[in-house]
């Protein structure tokens, strides 16, 4: 979910989700309550009973912690996702490594290496999506892919390359996905593949792409994750990040779907069985 929408908005948004519906095979809704709306649980409520989606992805600002049981009031399965945490640097003072012979950014990547690269780095990754039981792994690895391609296509992407002595050609290692604006840089996706973490590849990466903001004049860079991915944002504490906001994410189901897929997970359980 972008900054703009969850930090800067001022007022509760609903919205379709038609790549989201088509990829899952149900109708999906976004519903976002900004961090500075104010809106009272109230709105939220009336939103939801007015949706007729099958699936409403729901993001609101973790303080309100008396929501989700309020949730589970409303006619649906109310199904805990995630926790997504924003993060902001002041472009300037990160506390980047000493540049590398052996490594460079490029850009852009041809969309085979992206989607290599997306499948390598996000293979085993715990999204919100593997939350819902309508959902499908597979499928989701499929909509991070194509939200790689979409940010290379406008060359809004940087990959990670190792060249030099016992490297037979140039290398790619890590890959970051970005949304820029006249002040801004959101890195949407970032990541070294697994076979080379461990090696502080990762900050080089994050350090092209504050060079790249301050090249153009952006104020600051900003990400988000999971909640539950500490690693990573161990990374962005010691290269000069700091966090600024946490929202949860709860998905609001058609109670039936969930009992609909229920009785034929029973079913082909039962057929494996024989």
């Amino acid at each position: 979910m972008a900054w703009h929408d969850v930090i800067e908005a001022r007022a509760v948004r609903a919205v379709e989700s038609p790549l989201e519906s088509a990829r899952f095979g149900c109708s999906v809704e976004r519903l976002t309550v900004p961090a500075g709306s104010g809106a009272p649980f109230s709105a939220v409520r009336e939103t939801l009973l007015g949706s007729v989606a099958d699936v409403v992805v729901l993001r609101y600002p973790a303080e309100h912690v008396g929501w989700f049981a309020k949730l589970t009031a409303l006619g649906r399965t109310a199904v805990f996702a995630d926790s997504l945490v924003y993060w902001r640097l002041r472009a300037g003072e990160g506390r980047g490594p000493a540049p590398s012979s052996d490594l460079r950014t490029s850009e852009p990547v041809g969309p085979a290496a992206v989607e290599a690269l997306v499948s390598d780095i996000f293979g085993a990754y715990g999204n919100h999506y593997l939350a819902n039981p309508l959902f499908d792994a597979v499928k989701a690895l499929e909509g991070y892919r194509e939200w790689a391609l979409r940010s290379s296509a406008e060359g809004e992407c940087l990959a990670l390359e190792e060249r030099g002595a016992g490297v037979e050609g140039p290398r790619l290692l890590g890959l970051a996905t970005l949304e820029e604006d006249c002040s801004r840089t959101e890195i949407l996706l970032a990541g070294v593949i697994p076979g080379s973490q461990g090696r502080g590849l990762y900050a080089h990466l994050l350090r092209a792409v504050e060079d790249r903001a301050l090249a153009r004049g952006a104020a600051e860079v900003v990400i988000s994750t999971q909640g539950h991915n500490t690693r990573v944002q161990r990374a962005w504490a010691r290269y000069g990040f700091e966090p600024v906001q946490t929202f949860l994410t709860v998905h609001l189901v058609r109670s039936q779907l969930l009992r609909a897929r229920e009785r034929q997970g029973r079913r082909v359980a039962g057929e494996d069985r024989r």
